[in-house]
């Protein structure tokens, strides 16, 4: 009975691995404003986000000035002037205050249940693009009135049923990964033989790394292969890979950790049989 109870807290433990990475990044970083804006931070230099960027602003200021027959030349100054500011810390700076409204605004749906979609208000990137545009002195620039221009980057069809996931992760993600290495713990206590065990926990765990990292990438796929026609994929595909940074770094920190702990056990009980 020690021998089977010990084998099923191990299954139990490769289950709850992944299990409790996705509970902490939901609470540490999806929920939490500041672990929010640096997974987004270094978005700021991807070049697919900032062609849709640069796009979409030139679209937008472009808009709000009626030059007449000189529209076409503004329009190419703009445009020249979005991917010059693209480059600065400014727009750094400005992309990272974009993202933390995107986040305030996503916790707000997730409490209020109000709106279907989250978006980034890309008001603080046109301001500043307007600074620079006034300072070179291009003409009609200083006619831009404050201009918001939302992006979308996500959409959901039932928001009840993710607030109350999401809630639930945040929970678990302070208690999950206690009670993972509580239950690893009590795997070996509970074992007959423990060095057998503690092998086998480390396989168990490193087995739940890899179904990780697996779904990780499953989720990406169907992410990407569920946006319509018109989005970028490259930069919807580096949205994702950012947001899901931890988890993929976690993958391979808990993998060497189960393998670690395994092939110590694997060489104490070689060593042991060294006459």
């Amino acid at each position: 009975m020690r021998t089977f109870l010990s084998a099923a807290l191990i299954v139990l433990v490769a289950l709850l691995v992944p299990a409790s990475a996705v509970a902490y990044w939901a609470d540490r970083r999806l929920g939490d404003a500041d672990g929010y804006t640096a997974a987004m931070a270094p978005l700021a230099t991807n070049p697919a986000v900032q062609g849709v960027v640069v796009t979409q602003a030139t679209r937008a200021l472009s808009g709000q000035i009626d030059a007449g027959p000189f529209q076409g030349g503004v329009d190419a100054l703009i445009g020249e002037a979005l991917r010059s500011f693209a480059g600065t810390p400014a727009y750094r700076t400005a992309w990272d205050a974009a993202n933390r409204a995107a986040h305030t605004a996503f916790l707000d749906a997730l409490t209020t249940g109000h709106g279907d979609a989250v978006t980034i208000d890309l008001a603080p990137v046109i301001a500043a693009v307007k600074g620079e545009l006034v300072a070179d002195g291009v003409p009609f620039a200083d006619r831009i009135p404050e201009t918001h221009l939302s992006v979308e980057v996500m959409e959901y069809d039932d928001l009840g049923a993710l607030r109350k996931g999401f809630r639930v992760l945040q929970i678990a993600g302070v208690w999950l990964p206690v009670l993972t290495v509580l239950l690893a713990g009590a795997a070996v206590a509970v074992a007959v033989r423990r060095r057998r065990a503690v092998l086998a926990t480390g396989l168990g765990i490193a087995t739940g790394a890899v179904l990780l990292g697996v779904a990780v990438d499953v989720c990406r796929r169907l992410t990407l292969d569920d946006l319509p026609a018109d989005v970028d994929r490259a930069a919807a595909g580096a949205v994702y890979d950012a947001l899901t940074a931890f988890l993929r770094t976690t993958t391979w920190v808990v993998l060497a950790i189960g393998l670690a702990t395994a092939l110590t056990a694997w060489l104490t009980g070689r060593l042991r049989r060294t006459p």
